[in-house]
């Protein structure tokens, strides 16, 4: 059997500095990769019986997200996957389809299968967390806000919602409609948030009927629309505010064989769907968001992150 002793030999380091490496904390990268490059030829596995019998926990993590369909997430989950199975923990990737009933059976299993930690996107402002915070899990919500006293981590939503809208608006477009998520969520407010100051920015007030909440979805998109579009005055342009409801957009804008429309959308378009010669995007990138969520997590699982945060990134 392969031991720690062994994949520091191999890699020419310390066993407190292999220990480090597979326990996520900071070591200089050429000393990182030497070591997982020696796990990798060893086959070293490591002794996760050994650290239950030590936490009370498995080492696995949930990963409880609104929608796995949605490109956004996968990449999410690819970097929370990586980081946590180099620190010995696997994921298991759970979706609710933004239904709250689902999400309280993940968090539910997360307890009883003594899951280590969770990352939850949620799906509403309330997630039931009491079970497991009494527990002594280990949680960090993402993507969305939250009253409890968990890490939270979060885009500068409003600052996506203005630069957004100035894109458009620099393109000399005045009347811009805002598709956005449920009312619900703190990301669908702020977005629309920033699209409204940017709007005062520019001394104009939207007209009636202006700002939609639908959900974070392509149907969702695609209906308001088509309400936009049945509406007497259209609007010259329509901010989406995530990636599906862009697409949904576009699709409702192509049915209506209507191409004098610009749209602006908030992320980055997973599939091409139509003439995207009218189309302004502000990326995102999901993969700091995952990678800033992972490490805040399997930091506290070593008792290093003291009291929660909240944590907004920054506009790239």
């Amino acid at each position: 059997m392969v031991r720690i002793r062994d994949v520091a030999g191999h890699a020419g380091v310390s066993t407190a500095t292999v220990s480090r490496v597979l326990n996520g904390k900071q070591v200089r990268a050429d000393l990182a990769e030497a070591v997982h490059a020696a796990v990798a030829e060893l086959g070293y596995v490591p002794d996760r019986t050994a650290r239950s019998l030590r936490t009370g926990t498995t080492p696995v993590i949930a990963l409880v997200v609104p929608d796995i369909a949605n490109p956004f997430f996968t990449s999410l989950a690819r970097v929370v996957e990586d980081v946590a199975a180099a620190a010995g923990y696997s994921v298991v990737l759970c979706n609710t389809d933004d239904v709250a009933a689902k999400e309280r059976g993940y968090l539910e299993i997360a307890l009883r299968q003594r899951m280590a930690g969770v990352i939850l996107a949620p799906a509403d402002a309330s997630p039931d967390l009491g079970a497991l915070l009494a527990a002594g899990r280990a949680v960090v919500v993402i993507d969305r806000d939250v009253p409890e006293a968990v890490d939270r981590i979060a885009f500068d939503n409003e600052g996506l919602g203005r630069r957004a809208t100035e894109a458009l608006l620099r393109r000399g477009l005045t009347d811009i409609a805002c598709i956005t998520g449920p009312e619900s969520t703190s990301t669908a407010r702020a977005r629309a948030a920033g699209w409204r100051a940017a709007l005062a920015g520019a001394g104009i007030e939207p007209g009636p009927g202006r700002l939609t909440y639908a959900n974070f979805r392509v149907d969702g998109g695609r209906a308001a629309a088509a309400g936009l579009l049945a509406s007497p005055r259209r609007p010259q342009a329509v901010l989406a505010t995530n990636n599906l409801v862009g697409v949904g957009t576009l699709q409702a804008l192509a049915g209506a064989g209507e191409h004098g429309i610009a749209v602006g959308i908030i992320g980055d378009l997973p599939f091409a769907t139509s003439d995207m010669s009218e189309v302004t995007l502000t990326p995102l990138r999901p993969e700091d968001l995952g990678r800033r969520a992972i490490e805040r997590l399997l930091a506290r699982l070593r008792g290093e992150a003291g009291e929660p945060v909240r944590i907004v990134l920054p506009l790239q």
